[in-house]
């Protein structure tokens, strides 16, 4: 089955060139028909390697058969299959979800050429064992991201998609140079081989300033403050789908995934990495819902609360790194920590792209995302209601969605660590993102219905069936932590990986 992994790169890719050749009128169901069965292939790919992976631990494959230390590596780990099915399970909802909603723009084989290479460039990062096809890859996703911000061509669009660009794209160049820094320093760019070189030949400062670029590199990407000065135009101005992807997936596969890899299994734990994660982390959970109250339209607030939620998730990595690297009598309390940031991303991950689908409902509904022009729409629009209703719930964490017990696994760790400053500005940023979805839900859907949209009706066809998957999920992801089977096969393999170190590599490098 090893040869098999290829395709989570290589069937998006093909048919990234495939679909515009389908872009005629005559053949534009058909587009839209096999770009929605690629996914699902995905989907149904990714969850068969499930098994194997839980027998094997770790999967390789040799492109082309090449020695490792030259040619590309394909790696797929109990972390690497995480985001995998994440990233499987939200781009099938999303492109489901277009299918009906992007019938408003024009050039819809575009659209869905641009969403492939997309999906092709976050799968590439996941699986790749070498930092320079993850910088390949991370460009790939990139690059297509910036053309589907924009892909309205409004000024607004264009404004967001230029601004977005011109900040990625030093991202993108710090993650290059840091790189470069790697291999004169290492020689090697396989990241077992730079993890074994770092491991015998010791810290320099030229390493240093490799994994300060990286963390501003990869900060940038995941849209950490004070690197998200991106994210706040660029949703708003994205297709509802796209702002699901990007939210939902790109700056945890690019930003996240990216940066914990590269400091928990190539570079290894040094100096003082834990508390400027947990530094980044408290920023941005205080400072995107601070700002996120305040917000009248939909989409904006939505990307604070991202911003904002994407920090406890930096803040569990932190208070992991920092408990690894005071030994092995922390050990498990280190995992309990890396458990919530990992399960929190990947509720995040589900209930975000579920809360910017009922946003792309509400906007095509209505032609307006201000809250202050709306009102009432729980009388016209139930099933949106009732699926933003059940996404706000759980990233509130409200007991006992999906976000509650994610959240509350990172609370405990840190009580448990005595690091009860941060366990009470968890608890608070709590509370206000609770408030901020409290006041989306009064001025969206409570209230007399304004006379203005009197024509409101509720989403229908496929982007009623994609939101409906995706609340289901939502629902399932509540059971991930409390049911033992489901924990030990989809979450525990992944902390293992995290918490394993770059003794993971080497013993991956060894065998």
């Amino acid at each position: 089955m090893t040869g098999w992994m290829p395709a989570f790169v290589v069937l998006p890719l093909i048919s990234a060139f495939v679909l515009p050749i389908l872009g005629g009128r005559r053949f534009k169901p058909v587009a839209t028909v096999f770009a929605n069965l690629v996914t699902l292939a995905l989907l149904l790919l990714a969850l068969a390697w499930l098994p194997r992976l839980l027998a094997e631990k770790v999967a390789t494959y040799r492109v082309g058969n090449w020695d490792p230390r030259v040619g590309i590596l394909m790696v797929l780990d109990g972390l690497s299959w995480l985001m995998l099915a994440v990233i499987a399970i939200v781009s099938a909802a999303a492109m489901l979800f277009g299918a009906r909603y992007m019938e408003q723009y024009t050039a819809k084989a575009k659209y869905l050429s641009l969403f492939m290479l997309m999906l092709a460039g976050m799968n590439g990062v996941v699986l790749a064992g070498d930092l320079f096809n993850l910088f390949v890859f991370l460009e790939i996703a990139s690059i297509a991201s910036y053309a589907l911000v924009g892909f309205g061509c409004k000024d607004e669009q264009l404004e967001a998609s230029f601004k977005y660009m011109v900040i990625g794209g030093v991202g993108s160049s710090l993650i290059l140079l840091g790189i470069a820094l790697v291999y004169g320093n290492a020689a090697a760019l396989n990241m077992a081989f730079v993890s074994k070189a770092i491991s015998s030949y010791g810290w320099n400062n030229g390493l240093t300033f490799a994994l300060v670029l990286f963390v501003v590199g990869f900060g940038i990407k995941a849209a950490v403050v004070p690197f998200h000065a991106w994210l706040p135009d660029a949703h708003p101005a994205a297709p509802a789908p796209i702002s699901a992807m990007l939210s939902g997936l790109l700056i945890k596969t690019l930003g996240v995934y990216g940066l914990t890899r590269v400091i928990f299994n190539v570079f290894g734990l040094t100096g003082s990495i834990g508390w400027v994660l947990i530094g980044l982390g408290l920023a941005s959970m205080v400072t995107g819902a601070l700002l996120g109250i305040g917000q009248w339209d939909v989409k904006r607030l939505l990307a604070y609360s991202s911003i904002s939620q994407v920090g406890y998730i930096f803040a569990g990595l932190g208070l992991g790194a920092v408990l690894l690297q005071l030994g092995n009598a922390h050990r498990d309390l280190a995992r309990w920590a890396v458990l919530g940031a990992l399960l929190h991303l990947a509720n995040h991950a589900v209930y975000k792209a579920l809360l910017f689908l009922t946003s792309g409902s509400i906007e095509m509904a209505t032609g307006t995302r201000q809250m202050d022009r709306l009102g009432g729409l729980a009388q016209r629009m139930p099933l949106t209601r009732a699926a933003c209703l059940i996404g706000s719930a759980s990233i509130a964490g409200i007991f006992p969605f999906a976000g509650f017990w994610s959240k509350l696994v990172l609370v405990v760790a840190a009580v448990q660590a005595r690091f009860f400053w941060l366990a009470a500005a968890m608890v608070a940023v709590a509370v206000c993102t609770l408030i901020m979805y409290l006041r989306l839900h009064r001025y969206v859907f409570l209230g007399p219905l304004p006379e203005s949209a009197g024509m409101v009706r509720d989403c229908q066809g496929s982007m009623r069936v994609a939101m409906l998957i995706l609340t289901v999920v939502t629902l399932a992801m509540g059971l991930v932590l409390i049911v033992p089977q489901v924990r030990g096969s989809v979450l525990d393999p992944a902390v293992d990986v995290v918490v394993g170190g770059v003794k993971q590599y080497l013993a991956m490098l060894e065998g």
